[in-house]
């Protein structure tokens, strides 16, 4: 993608008034500009074979074809990066992950009622995953199925007072990921067995969403996978992934790890975010926690893992050829924050070498 040149997007979606609202906001932010609107995936269809967009925005619900079918589609025959812009409620969450897991970077989870306002307050979200969106790889799918201000972990949780950690024989391993992250996390979590270490796990997603996503990975898992409740043990052989909406932090308590789920501000801004998971795991666990970062926009987690990485903990990041975008692994490698960088397939391998 040139730089120069403002990414140009296509929004589909079959109610006007979201159709304008995006236009506006996408319109109003200079690295990007609307090329062009449909109410369903047909017209979408002709508009994206007269000239194809950077990005596309999609809704689901609409008349004539549902927006998954579009996407399954579109992703078969012509890959392009897709947000989903959504009024899946809760209940319609498997709908989301099915999304997820046909090719769509992004989720962006519009209300029922309201829809015009939340999406004006969202439009810093909105833009920045159009953003991401834009420097992702869409892979061909087979046949076979207002601003807030950017915060530091400080404001969740102190920065470790020590570098000091009694080593103890357990390990726990801390997991941060993005954009294309939930295909990532399978593939990974896929490779464990049955008795791998303890983990607690932050991707970003909406609320509501996460629920659904840990069940599925519980599904596919050898290990057993759950979103996280405040007080939560860490255990060998699951695998703990925080609420959306949500900060997750590791804590000690004698030889026990657990988590503490709580409110608070956005971080890197993100809720829950890597960092403030990441600060927690350098500040209780030091040398016992592995600290992987995975595909994802922006930077969250980087800071957090320079911290892990002076207690004594392990940090792996993922090569840049097989994420989806290499923003947080590389921020973190920039920094000197990681000692190994891996391909996506050698990581289970490696963090498990590293928990004997």
């Amino acid at each position: 993608m040139n730089a120069n040149k403002p990414i140009r997007v296509l929004i589909v979606d079959d109610s006007a008034l979201v159709r304008q609202t995006l236009s506006d906001i996408i319109s109003s932010d200079p690295d990007l500009v609307v090329m062009g609107t449909a109410a369903d995936p047909f017209i979408a269809a002709d508009r994206i074979k007269a000239e194809l967009p950077d990005v596309i925005t999609l809704d689901v619900e609409m008349p004539r074809m549902d927006g998954i079918t579009f996407l399954q589609k579109l992703m078969s025959q012509c890959p392009l990066p897709v947000v989903i812009c959504s009024s899946l409620a809760e209940k319609g969450s498997e709908t989301a992950l099915k999304a997820l897991e046909y090719g769509a970077v992004e989720i962006i989870q519009k209300p029922k009622l309201g829809t015009k306002t939340f999406l004006q307050e969202s439009s810093i979200r909105i833009c920045d995953a159009i953003k991401a969106a834009a420097m992702a790889k869409p892979r061909r799918l087979s046949a076979s199925p207002k601003a807030q201000p950017k915060l530091s972990a400080d404001a969740v949780i102190e920065k470790p007072a020590s570098r000091a950690m009694i080593q103890t024989t357990e390990k726990v391993i801390v997991i941060g990921a993005s954009t294309g992250g939930t295909e990532a996390l399978r593939v990974l979590l896929e490779a464990l067995p049955q008795d791998a270490p303890g983990m607690v796990i932050v991707q970003h997603m909406p609320e509501h969403f996460t629920a659904s996503f840990a069940n599925r990975l519980d599904q596919l898992c050898r290990i057993s996978v759950k979103e996280a409740q405040d007080g939560d043990t860490v255990l060998r052989g699951r695998a703990l992934i925080a609420p959306g909406n949500l900060h997750t932090l590791l804590k000690r308590s004698g030889a026990r790890y657990y988590v503490e789920v709580r409110p608070g501000p956005l971080v890197s801004r993100h809720r829950p975010s890597v960092d403030v998971l990441f600060r927690s795991a350098a500040r209780y666990a030091g040398r016992n926690a592995v600290g992987v970062i995975l595909t994802g926009m922006g930077d969250d987690g980087a800071n957090g893992m320079l911290e892990m990485k002076q207690a004594g903990a392990y940090t792996i990041a993922q090569d840049e050829a097989t994420c989806v975008v290499f923003g947080m692994p590389q921020e973190a490698i920039k920094r000197g924050a990681v000692h190994q960088v891996l391909p996506l397939e050698a990581i289970a391998a490696e963090v498990l070498r590293r928990c004997d």
